[in-house]
């Protein structure tokens, strides 16, 4: 605690165990950092540039990419400056800052990936009311809402924080996620918090696997070069749905659980949790969908003909 400035501050204790390699992981997670930055980066330039690319679909996979770009920007240079520091700690205001952004956009996530099920569940269900359903001012909407709901539904769970009594002052984990509770001398578990994860998590995933269930049935009626087109642009946002809602459960309930993991074990899992989706989604989009897999090639094997 600053007595001067009336700011708290907290010791991330997470670190204790990169002490005699804290080099090796700088070097580490900074790489990581630039490629995140550099694979998303590039397939969102791409689908800017590419009027082909001017879909829906693109469109969406453009703002999930994007996402992560914010995601990691939100998070990485911190865990940089910590790796190096002697006395890892951030100040209490930042800390809840930090929750608020990176579960904000963590909401995003679930809710573009909801739009991304609902766009191709239009657009194999029903084709002839695609156009007229997924118009410009629609994908608007569903973008605004899809990073709008979720900063303002974090920021009450955040400002409802901010005078909340701290009885432990040492942080378990390398950001500030759902450890901050174990901060707090009562720990409770507010409707408005439950409120939040099910429409920030539940309700999205209900709806994408509805639409996909829906998606297969439809398919699984019709020809096989139905059931190909159809695996084709879908494959890619189960991939990422599985992927980012299994790193989603561990990161809201693991760390709840009054568990006996080793430090070690904790800090891994808490770098993968950070480290896994950004990389994840460039490759995946970038290999699986074919327009895009076209334009790389173009732009990193100008010599070959795709």
């Amino acid at each position: 605690m600053d007595n001067n400035l009336n700011i708290t501050y907290i010791t991330i204790d997470a670190y204790v165990e990169l002490e005699k390699y804290r080099y090796v992981y700088f070097v580490f997670i900074f790489t990581a950092y630039i490629l995140i930055i550099c694979s998303n980066s590039t397939i969102v330039c791409l689908i800017v540039i590419h009027k082909n690319l001017h879909e829906p679909m693109y469109i969406f996979i453009a703002a999930l990419l994007l996402n992560s770009v914010l995601f990691s920007t939100a998070l990485y240079p911190k865990i940089l400056f910590d790796i190096l520091s002697e006395k890892p700690i951030i100040s209490y205001p930042a800390c809840l800052f930090q929750y608020h952004v990176g579960y904000s956009l963590g909401g995003s996530e679930f809710l573009l990936l909801a739009a991304m099920s609902y766009d191709r569940y239009v657009s194999i269900c029903k084709p002839l009311q695609y156009p007229t359903i997924m118009r410009k001012r629609n994908i608007c909407i569903l973008l605004v809402v899809a990073w709008i709901l979720p900063a303002s539904q974090i920021a009450v769970t955040t400002g409802t924080s901010v005078n909340v009594k701290i009885c432990n002052f040492n942080l378990t984990s390398i950001t500030c996620n759902s450890t901050i509770s174990r901060l707090y001398c009562s720990i409770e578990i507010s409707i408005y918090a439950m409120m939040c994860i099910v429409n920030l998590l539940i309700l999205p995933v209900l709806f994408i696997l509805f639409t996909y269930i829906r998606i297969f049935i439809i398919t699984y009626r019709s020809g096989r070069e139905v059931r190909r087109k159809a695996a084709q642009t879908c494959l890619p946002h189960l991939i990422v749905l599985i992927n980012f809602s299994c790193l989603s459960s561990f990161d809201v309930f693991l760390y709840q659980l009054e568990s006996d993991f080793p430090k070690v074990v904790r800090l891994i899992m808490s770098i993968q949790v950070i480290l896994y989706h950004p990389l994840f989604n460039p490759i995946i989009y970038g290999l699986k969908m074919r327009e895009i897999y076209k334009h790389l090639r173009k732009l990193f094997c100008p010599g070959k003909t795709v």
